[in-house]
């Protein structure tokens, strides 16, 4: 049996309001889209001045004014939030959505965001231990009836948190990063999906650090879903995939690894990565996800991979 393979649409909220929101959610979710996720910035790096809406808190609003589709952010900063909190709002999303959310948690990188908002900004290596403490609290939270722990950075102590998340044991948690010595160490412990991201140089070495590092910590690997982040430029015809690669090429840095092509051209890329083990793309679409271009790949391309 074909492994599955599930499509999932990445959309940044920067200068889009909620009703533009909500429009975009109702079309990935009739179009039989797999998930849509936000993304966790105070304003957009790129483009600072546009609005752009706190994520867990439209993140509410979209489970509420959608039916089927799930919703997740790619990624959480683990830096803006108490990770007992964080855990407490997810559950209550996981409740509003009636079991939709996906859970994604990262780092944090966005420097000029943690000054402009008073936070500090550590080393690599410690927002990294900072943020394998809070996978451990965020799991106990969604599981255990009163947990403890105490950390270098965090500690609870018999925090309750009820109800629990619908998803059992809890909702899916994705971690992105791609750092071989700690960060995907902290994926093999506590991740039930990695997502690469787009960046990458290597990615079958990055499989193989990672599946080295599961054998360490006595993960089975199989047990991991992959996911990556995927730049596609997609036209109907080779001159509109021209066109819309003038844009494409210069989203940097999701241009290295960008599919671009006809959609007979998308699908044979995209069964290349499926070989090396991808089992989710979440999209970026060089023309932001028109409309058209969603209802092309989804007519054309996702019943290859049924």
């Amino acid at each position: 049996m074909a492994a599955k393979v599930e499509f999932a649409i990445f959309s940044p909220q920067a200068g889009l309001n909620l009703e533009a929101l909500i429009d975009r959610c109702n079309v990935v979710e009739r179009l039989g889209f797999h998930s849509l996720w936000l993304v966790d910035h105070v304003f957009s790096p790129l483009y600072p001045d546009l609005d752009h809406h706190e994520c867990l808190a439209l993140l509410s609003a979209l489970a509420a004014r959608t039916g089927s589709i799930r919703l997740g952010i790619l990624v959480l900063c683990n830096s803006f939030r108490n990770p007992a909190l964080t855990a407490k709002m997810l559950t209550t999303i996981d409740h509003l959505s009636g079991g939709r959310l996906e859970v994604g948690i990262g780092a944090g990188w966005a420097e000029r965001e943690y000054v402009a908002y008073g936070y500090d900004f550590p080393s690599m290596i410690e927002r990294l231990r900072r943020l394998e403490e809070s996978a451990q609290i965020i799991k106990a939270m969604f599981t255990e009836d009163r947990p403890s722990f105490t950390g270098r950075y965090y500690r609870i102590s018999e925090a309750i948190n009820n109800p629990k998340p619908l998803q059992k044991p809890h909702p899916p948690i994705t971690i992105g990063g791609s750092g071989e010595k700690v960060m995907l160490r902290i994926v093999a412990k506590y991740a039930d999906r990695w997502n690469c991201p787009s960046a990458y140089r290597d990615f079958n070495h990055k499989m193989a650090v990672l599946k080295e590092h599961c054998r360490a910590v006595g993960r089975d690997f199989s047990t991991l879903q992959i996911s990556e982040q995927t730049l596609i430029t997609l036209g109907r015809n080779e001159a509109e995939v021209e066109e819309k690669w003038k844009v494409g090429q210069k989203m940097k840095p999701f241009a290295y690894t960008a599919v671009r092509g006809t959609p007979p051209q998308i699908i044979e890329q995209l069964r290349e990565r499926v070989e090396r083990g991808v089992r989710m793309f979440v999209l970026y679409f060089s023309d932001q996800a028109a409309t058209a271009t969603l209802e092309l790949f989804a007519r054309e391309v996702m019943p290859a991979f049924a």
